[in-house]
């Protein structure tokens, strides 16, 4: 049977956007896929068509149509889903639009700016019968599927505690002494914990969480500490302690610390010598995951009998030769190798071709409770971002 075409949109035009629609450019084929393919007809910039024209041609998706109005964008009949892909500050509003016109929705993490608004994704696409997705790419890469099967495979025991980390020295007072980065904007949802701080958080939920039973799971408990970047009052450094409640039959509580930064790195060398990013311990043995934490593609598992199992994990792509490029910022990765965004994007487009409403690895549910813990954690720093992009009013302009 001939591969579904599912047509996407894309929402915003930056560096994000540009990774994710150039790895639709790479055929589903070359990791396994068959159900599914990739169509990018439309992008919208909400400052002008010609940025959107340009960006298609960069991304070598010509023939799709550009728009300057995401209002305008969000009624093309051709789309049948939108990636969202502006800040987190504008998440809600673009997420809104997206759904009140009857799009399926695959939205950037962090999801929203808190879980009140997620809630209210959440009602919005069950009444208009959408699929909705938090894009947490990582979850789907093969070797998070790896790490979660070590775990509920039971091969290195119970799991008692993870620590993760993702980190990035950028020097704040030098990098973004003016403030109006969104990485340190408030008002553009900026600081570590959401732009970081969700990795480390999605590698605590998706081994002590995600991998207990659906009808066992509980919220954790928090205890959470920030250091406050002194231009603009944004979190340059987050630590937090959850701790999973667990029946006794799971082995009990558990416990996970979750760190983020901007002024130090998980990996000042770029390479593995700082260790593991993660580490997932059970009684039997541990999972290593090495950095960075968003898109890792070395493993180790180290048991208790002496066993050491490393997996090197290279994301898929149309191969040397083929002139393709990807990756994000200033790490461009070797030619012919995939980014990995293509993953979640297989998913929503698998769902959809199902006639699915979420994801499997990261249902609705499971993202409200991580904004849930990341207001709490904000809560507990002392951070608040502006009522404009904190507020459930829809439409507000920002």
């Amino acid at each position: 049977m001939a591969p579904k075409e599912i047509r996407w949109g894309i929402l915003a035009t930056g560096g994000i956007a540009r990774t994710f629609t150039k790895d639709l450019t790479v055929d589903p084929t070359t990791r396994g896929v068959t159900k599914v393919k990739h169509v990018v007809v439309a992008a919208a910039s909400s400052s002008s068509k010609t940025r959107a024209e340009a960006f298609l041609k960069e991304c070598n998706w010509p023939n799709a149509k550009a728009y300057g109005s995401y209002e305008e964008f969000v009624k093309d009949p051709n789309i049948d889903v939108i990636y969202i892909a502006t800040p987190h500050s504008h998440h809600y509003q673009n997420a809104m639009l997206c759904l009140e016109a009857g799009k399926n929705v695959l939205c950037e993490k962090a999801f929203t700016v808190n879980a009140a608004q997620a809630k209210k994704l959440a009602e919005k696409a069950r009444e208009k019968n959408l699929f909705l997705m938090e894009a947490v790419w990582t979850r789907w890469f093969p070797l998070s599927i790896y790490v979660r099967e070590q775990i509920t495979s039971g091969r290195i025991g119970t799991v008692y505690r993870v620590q993760a980390d993702l980190s990035m020295a950028d020097n704040p007072d030098k990098t973004y002494a003016d403030g109006k980065n969104r990485m340190v904007n408030l008002e553009l949802a900026g600081g570590a914990q959401l732009d970081l701080g969700i990795y480390a958080l999605t590698w605590c939920f998706q081994t002590l969480y995600h991998t207990q039973p659906a009808s066992e799971r509980k919220p954790p408990k928090v205890q959470a500490t920030m250091k406050h970047f002194s231009v603009t009052g944004s979190d340059e450094s987050t630590t937090v302690l959850l701790t999973f409640p667990r029946s006794e039959k799971l082995g009990g509580d558990a416990h996970a610390v979750a760190m983020s930064s901007i002024r130090v790195a998980t990996d000042p060398a770029n390479g593995i010598a700082s260790g593991p990013a993660i580490r997932i311990q059970g009684d039997k043995g541990e999972i290593q995951v090495f950095p960075p934490a968003f898109r890792p593609v070395d493993t180790r598992v180290i048991l208790s009998d002496g066993t050491v199992e490393d997996k090197h994990w290279e994301q898929p792509g149309p191969g040397k030769g083929s002139g393709f490029y990807n990756g994000f910022g200033d790490t461009i990765q070797p030619e012919g190798v995939g980014q990995g965004m293509f993953w979640e994007a297989d998913e929503a487009a698998v769902a959809i071709f199902e006639g699915r409403k979420e994801g499997s690895f990261l249902d609705l549910a499971e993202s409200i409770v991580i904004m849930e813990t990341m207001d709490e954690i904000r809560k507990q720093g002392g951070l608040k971002y502006p009522d404009k992009i904190e507020t459930l009013d829809y439409p507000v302009a920002l």
